[in-house]
């Protein structure tokens, strides 16, 4: 529906969000305290991740990871081998070249280690620039690694985000994947970026799906304007 959306507006989106789907907790700890390495295996899961399902995306990511001993193994791999590795995520040659051009710009940044510690100091702007400007890594997969890991105030924008993001209003229908991150990442208020990431994939899983949507709920009810409403 036609609703004005400010920081005001989009708290109470949150709040029937959490009224119909219950609270988004996060799980585990994040940023400079977290496991050593940590965030570099959620760079790489992330990249495994990248269209393609999160069954698919487990099993590629237990197969890399037991494969290799290391990430320097990971790095210095044949290219063949590691696409065969990772295959079941799909698209294993294009994420078998990020994965290693990922692993070796950390390397060249902090002069060996496979860290992402350092991330941790900048401001999140500053630390999403620095990893898009490695290739193949997009705004999502940043900012899922700041998120997630860092705890660090970046929006990721998944299929789910986007389209109910686009049916509620929050932004323009023809706005690009990255314009939409950036334009939640200025409409969403810091504290709210996780649990609304994590409330939107929800409800674009359960209700408000890109097929046949049931709109016979609450949030739809106040906020979206698609055809099955």
């Amino acid at each position: 529906m036609d609703t004005e959306w400010d920081a005001a507006a989009v708290r109470q989106l949150h709040d029937d969000l959490v009224a119909l789907h219950g609270p988004a907790e996060r799980d585990g700890e994040h940023g400079a305290d977290a496991e050593p390495g940590e965030g570099v295996r959620q760079l790489v899961t992330t990249i495994l991740s990248q269209n393609v399902a999160d069954a698919n995306t487990s099993r590629a990511a237990d197969a890399l990871f037991s494969a290799y001993d290391d990430f320097a193994a990971i790095e210095t791999a044949p290219h063949d081998e590691l696409a065969e590795t990772i295959r079941v995520a799909g698209l294993a040659d294009t994420k078998a070249e990020r994965i290693q051009r990922a692993l070796a710009a950390v390397r060249e940044e902090t002069g060996g280690a496979y860290s992402l510690a350092f991330l941790d100091a900048m401001p999140a702007a500053e630390a999403k620039a620095w990893l898009t400007d490695i290739k193949g890594i997009g705004p999502k997969t940043a900012s899922v690694v700041l998120n997630f890991h860092f705890g660090k105030p970046t929006m990721a924008v998944d299929t789910h985000v986007e389209r109910v993001s686009k049916r509620f209003g929050l932004v323009s229908a023809s706005a690009s994947n990255a314009r939409v991150h950036d334009l939640l990442d200025e409409l969403v208020p810091d504290e709210l970026k996780y649990p609304l990431h994590v409330l939107l994939i929800g409800h674009g899983r359960n209700y408000c799906t890109a097929r046949s949507p049931d709109c016979d709920n609450p949030v739809c009810g106040r906020y979206c304007d698609c055809e099955g409403c």
